[in-house]
């Protein structure tokens, strides 16, 4: 069991960053509930030509489905996995570097998969095109939408399923969370297993995985300011000696 004393001093060296990922792990739920909300209500086109009209007629809206909120709900999860990273240190230091090593390996391979820059470009030159030159703009854009959701998506996929797994395992060793938080991490982390754009059973994994992460990220929002709140509590003087 890890000195509770330890862990205070811990999170009142990194305060900012604590506070900071507990925050990011409520927002990431309602960046899921947004986004689901906008797949329901205006579900994305099914092929090329229906992404460039849609961008064409609603730009803003074209790169909605074109994954730009599913950008920032990456970025806040990945941010939030620096404040668990310092809370399970101690658990686990080789573990913890290994995580971040999967997360910044596979946040960067994410970042190059999107291509809504590039589906807005080729949509206001498919616009302005006329029939045969719109044909190869169809061509590119098929291309574009294929790397979108290509290797590189898949690395990032696997290896965000590596860091949240050894997260979770490591708050199973860890009395800093509990074991229900651990677990709903490792559900989450299982679901994760089949990519999204593996036909409709990576679709399935996929949504079936928001809700174990949700409840996963409403606990350790609730953990991470109640340690705040601890550590406030508890005079300086008192965690240093």
């Amino acid at each position: 069991m890890i000195d509770a004393a330890a862990i205070s001093a811990d999170v009142r060296q990194w305060r900012g960053l604590i506070v900071t990922g507990a925050w990011l792990a409520l927002a990431s739920v309602v960046m899921i509930v947004l986004q689901i909300a906008i797949y329901l209500i205006w579900p994305p086109p099914e092929d090329t030509v229906g992404f460039y009209e849609l961008l064409l007629d609603n730009p803003a809206y074209g790169l909605i489905t074109l994954d730009v909120p599913y950008i920032v709900s990456n970025l806040l999860a990945y941010l939030l996995y620096f404040a668990l990273a310092v809370l399970l240190w101690r658990v686990s230091r080789s573990a913890v570097v290994v995580a971040l090593a999967f997360g910044v390996l596979g946040m960067a391979a994410y970042m190059a998969s999107p291509r809504a820059v590039e589906m807005l470009t080729l949509a206001r030159a498919y616009g302005d095109a006329d029939p045969a030159e719109q044909v190869a703009l169809i061509a590119t854009g098929d291309g574009m939408l294929a790397t979108w959701m290509g290797t590189a998506f898949d690395i990032y996929y696997f290896f965000n399923l590596a860091v949240l797994l050894i997260f979770a395992l490591l708050m199973l060793r860890s009395a800093v969370f509990t074991r229900a938080t651990a677990v709903w991490g490792l559900v989450a982390a299982v679901l994760m297993a089949v990519p999204s754009n593996f036909g409709v059973v990576g679709l399935i994994f996929a949504l079936a995985s928001l809700a174990p992460w949700a409840v996963f990220a409403v606990l350790v929002w609730r953990r991470l300011l109640r340690l705040v709140a601890e550590a406030d509590a508890v005079p300086e003087a008192a965690v240093v000696g």
